[in-house]
């Protein structure tokens, strides 16, 4: 089971590993929206970790699988602002105890947690870290994977766990965002282009994602041989400077390496800090943080030949950084328009996906638009349109409101109308049954979609959201209404004639549907 499955990482094992495994994906997002092609052997269910009950009704279709059952979990945010973001406790803390107390009951033959070298502090020079080091780590993403480490070692009493500290994983396409904006800037006509913060000695180990998926591959090959707990490094040993990437982006682009200017740290400090501020009033800010100051010139030495002796597995060297920035920034070349996309893609996916954002404030929300919408179906002024309606028991009312609404948040949160469309022709048949009018279904469904515009719209938290709001809601609610008057029109055999495109065929004194 590969939870996380539509990151960047998850994403490339399941392409790579299908024909070799089972693969049960859990992931925030859909396979359409990561543009991952389905597979027989691929599983894929979209879930937010920090959803108990929705993980919890996914862990149930995973209990009878056949064993082995190995846990892979990949899924954590991680953000370059530098700010507390509430995801960091909602997914990577509160979301991973989901799993682990889940996978109590599931009892899996493995569980192996991805944690991150970033959880380390770095070391002094001349020093490396290794597989004993600490995770002490000083910032929020450092912070939540040491709570998550400790965490997975409280279940060992459960289920086998490994720890595996990873490096940066990039591509040949890059998709790794530090790296993507560091060439950015490095290959274009900017007045910074060629200027390193400090002595641009700032350092961090980098590794190829397909090194990374065979290493995971040699991780549940290697079981049998780890302790547990036990902490395992995937990286190459050593790090990479932000000077020698500079010359070896240069040289490939330009034919030749061009020359970088050092900045002393406090001006480089200030300048990280001017940007941020100034970067406030532009359509895009700059990746570059007052943060970062902190780490510059500094090196995050790695050295994990313990984690290769043990698991018989090495990176290959023909896949470190330097030897790939020409292979990089080919792709650029030949298609620039792509590699800009799966770029800004990786940065995108950072967010909280706004279809399950909107997930969670419907159900938020969920017994405040029954109620508003249960006076507004019986209030007087509406008897004319909804008098079935008014004339239904009101336990019976009740109860019809909270399928409708749970339906419509399933549409929203699978990003899928399918089912949605499916309850609206059967919710069609059933009111066609008891004699109410297409006019009057449509209505009510026209009216709860004000409701649940209206309610969404007044919560300032879907400011950032309004757009996807407007969208998803009335494309979701129009789905809908489309097909109860197909149902309508199929059971009262009604075939419109003469009424061209433009013309509207609702009563005058219907709604219509949006």
């Amino acid at each position: 089971m590969l939870i996380g499955g539509s990151g960047f990482l998850g994403r490339q094992m399941s392409a790579t590993l299908r024909d070799r495994y089972d693969i049960h994906v859990l992931a925030r997002r859909t396979e359409r929206a990561v543009g991952f092609t389905p597979h027989r052997d691929v599983h894929w269910t979209q879930v937010d970790i920090g959803d108990r009950p929705w993980l919890a009704h996914a862990f149930e279709k995973l209990r009878d699988l056949p064993r082995p059952l190995h846990v892979v979990h990949l899924a954590a945010h991680y953000d370059f602002t530098g700010k507390n973001h509430p995801e960091y406790q909602r997914t990577n803390i509160d979301g991973l105890r989901n799993v682990l107390e889940l996978c109590k009951e599931l009892r899996p033959d493995s569980f192996v947690f991805a944690s991150s070298l970033a959880a380390c502090a770095f070391p002094p020079p001349g020093k490396a870290l290794n597989e004993e080091s600490p995770p002490d780590g000083d910032h929020i993403y450092a912070a939540t994977k040491r709570i998550g480490e400790g965490m997975v070692r409280e279940y060992q009493q459960h289920f086998p766990t490994v720890i595996v500290r990873m490096a940066a994983l990039f591509s040949d396409w890059c998709e790794y965002p530090p790296l993507y904006f560091f060439l950015r800037t490095w290959l274009s006509n900017a007045w910074n282009r060629n200027v390193l913060g400090g002595h641009g000695d700032s350092a961090i180990p980098y590794l190829h994602v397909r090194c990374a998926v065979r290493f995971y591959e040699r991780i549940l090959e290697a079981l049998p041989a780890l302790s547990p707990s036990e902490v395992v490094i995937c990286s190459p040993d050593g790090s990479i400077s932000h000077r020698d990437t500079f010359e070896a982006a240069t040289a490939s682009w330009f034919g030749r390496a061009l020359h970088a200017f050092g900045t002393a740290k406090v001006v480089a400090r200030i300048g990280l800090w001017v940007m941020e501020q100034t970067g406030r009033f532009r359509a895009e800010p700059p990746f570059e943080r007052s943060w970062m100051g902190r780490y510059i010139d500094l090196r995050l030495e790695t050295d994990g030949h313990r984690t290769r002796e043990k698991i018989g597995w090495s990176p290959n060297p023909r896949l470190f950084l330097l030897r790939r920035i020409p292979f990089l920034l080919e792709n650029l070349r030949s298609d620039p328009l792509g590699w800009h996309a799966r770029n800004l893609a990786a940065i995108d996916s950072m967010r909280v996906e706004p279809n399950l954002a909107l997930y969670h404030l419907l159900h938020e929300h969920d017994e405040e638009m029954i109620r508003i919408s249960t006076a507004r179906f019986l209030d007087p002024k509406d008897g004319v349109l909804l008098h079935h309606y008014q004339e239904m028991d009101p336990e019976e009312l009740h109860w019809a409101k909270r399928q409708l609404f749970l339906q419509f948040r399933n549409a929203i949160r699978t990003d899928d109308r399918t089912v949605f469309r499916s309850y609206c022709r059967e919710l069609a048949a059933r009111r066609h049954a008891h004699d109410f009018t297409e006019g009057e279904v449509c209505a009510a469904m026209e009216l709860e979609r004000q409701v649940v515009l209206s309610t969404l719209r007044a919560d300032p938290r879907t400011t950032k959201l309004i757009r996807d709001v407007n969208e998803r809601v009335v494309s979701t609610f129009a789905a809908g209404i489309d097909e109860i008057q197909d149902v309508f029109e199929e059971l009262d055999g009604f075939h419109p004639e003469g009424v061209s495109d433009g013309q509207s065929i609702w009563p005058a004194n219907q709604p219509k549907a949006p």
